[in-house]
């Protein structure tokens, strides 16, 4: 079992009184998540999510006018990640500010558009996103569908793709008609685990917070007609039959396999607990551990995300990134394990 020994907050990644001085270098005063995946060019690359410049109102999301975007891209190279996450460039408008690079889909009645977890694989980057419909109370918004898209010049550009789309919603046979019901799909929010056995594994929950996690993997990515999804017993093609392998409450998912203690790492927030929670087993279809508290609302209230470095998957630690609502800015942490 592993158990956490120490957690150190590195300090601040995103707004003007961080390092990398986001605001002044990218137009990103404030912003959230982080999520971090190796690039396969030798950088990392970081997605945020709603992101706000000049005009940003001091506390969570900020106005419209305040140059929202509904989410942005970093890369960073740095390997002493003692010493922060640091950021190398961002991808650019032409002012040289923090560009969107997930564009809005104009058919839908979209709120905006948020990354949820990314991967390279054999050259190509994939993002994972979720199209929001509109939030709800804390903890809850609703989805119009999940979505991939997908880079082939390092994050340069993006495609997202026509095809590679999971609605928010299930498909029911009665005997003379087939009825779709709104709401419910499993696989609205992702956290890429890594290739295993030739396929990319991943691990999804429902929009929302209250969710728990279920395994599917994936030869090809932009197909959903590839996906199997673990039952419990075996692989089957119907996402609503998935087991739940991670218990709920499951938000803001990172899946990384940890080399030094041989055993895959789940971080999310456990919306119950209040807390970022570390979760661990050796095998994707469990059984996964209860979770070690890495960071508490008590501490750092409204705390959410729990993004994991790629870079630190051979230590005795995990590096993360955390928000906070109020701050509305990203952290790095370090937790030390044994």
């Amino acid at each position: 079992m592993v158990r956490v020994t120490g957690v150190t907050r590195i300090g601040r990644s995103t707004g003007e009184e961080s390092p990398n001085r986001t605001a002044s270098r990218f137009g990103i005063t404030a912003t959230d998540l982080g999520i971090l995946w190796d690039d396969g060019r030798g950088g990392v690359l970081a997605a945020f999510g709603d992101t706000y410049g000049a005009g940003w109102g001091g506390h969570g999301a900020g106005p419209h006018s305040a140059d929202w975007r509904f989410n942005v891209l970093a890369r960073s190279t740095n390997t002493d990640l003692d010493a922060g996450l640091r950021f190398d460039s961002v991808l650019q408008r032409e002012d040289g500010t923090a560009a969107q690079f997930v564009p809005p889909d104009r058919r839908a009645r979209e709120h905006t558009v948020i990354p949820t977890s990314g991967i390279a694989v054999d050259g190509r980057n994939y993002l994972h996103y979720m199209s929001v419909l509109r939030w709800g109370m804390p903890g809850v918004w609703h989805t119009n569908y999940a979505g991939i898209a997908h880079s082939d010049d390092g994050g340069q550009t993006w495609t997202k793709s026509g095809k590679a789309v999971w609605p928010n919603r299930r498909q029911r046979w009665t005997s003379r008609f087939r009825r779709r019901d709104q709401g419910g799909h499993p696989f609205q929010m992702v956290g890429f685990a890594g290739v295993v056995d030739g396929r990319v594994h991943l691990l999804g929950t429902p929009s929302g917070r209250f969710g728990p996690a279920r395994l599917a993997r994936s030869a090809d990515l932009l197909d959903p007609s590839e996906y199997e999804y673990w039952t419990g017993e075996r692989w089957g093609r119907d996402p609503f039959a998935a087991a739940e392998v991670l218990t709920a409450p499951v938000a803001e998912l990172s899946v990384q396999y940890n080399h030094h203690f041989g055993c895959w790492f789940a971080i999310h927030l456990d919306e119950h607990r209040a807390a970022i929670v570390l979760r661990t087993a050796d095998q994707l279809t469990g059984p996964w551990t209860p979770g070690e508290v890495l960071v508490s609302g008590a501490d750092y209230p409204a705390l959410y995300g729990g993004f994991q470095h790629p870079w630190a998957a051979d230590r005795p630690a995990v590096y993360f990134t955390m928000t906070q609502w109020a701050p509305y800015n990203v952290d790095f942490f370090r937790a030390d394990l044994e």
